[in-house]
């Protein structure tokens, strides 16, 4: 991960700028929805807002936008019929956090037991 990544060298603008194809679930003027290419369970969607944000501590200030984020996040659950068996919503922070890509996403995973109690 590159947290010096610029909005011209992001994969995740490029995808939200429909640069590069993705698998579409959701998309609005502020947020894209896509399916992840290496999926952790059956159902495996990243929310992201449209606009380059390297992580969530870049939405501390916006809490539209992080709403925003969220909110997508759980329409996204519903729409792949996770709401009765539960999902999880899931974001990393930084390299020790595991954040692979720079720019903020949020995981939306489900369709299976999902391992690891986080709380």
């Amino acid at each position: 991960m590159s947290a010096d990544a610029t909005e011209q060298d992001c994969i995740f603008c490029a995808i939200a700028r429909g640069d590069i194809p993705s698998d579409d679930v959701y998309a609005d003027d502020q947020v894209v929805a896509f399916r992840d290419i290496n999926p952790q369970a059956p159902s495996h969607v990243l929310v992201a807002p449209r606009r380059h944000v390297v992580s969530i501590d870049g939405l501390k200030d916006d809490q539209a936008l992080l709403g925003q984020v969220m909110a997508v996040a759980v329409k996204v659950a519903q729409a792949e019929d996770l709401s009765e068996s539960g999902y999880r919503l899931a974001t990393n922070h930084g390299r020790d956090g595991a954040q692979s890509v720079g720019h903020l996403h949020v995981h939306v995973l489900g369709g299976r037991a999902l391992s690891g109690r986080l709380g």
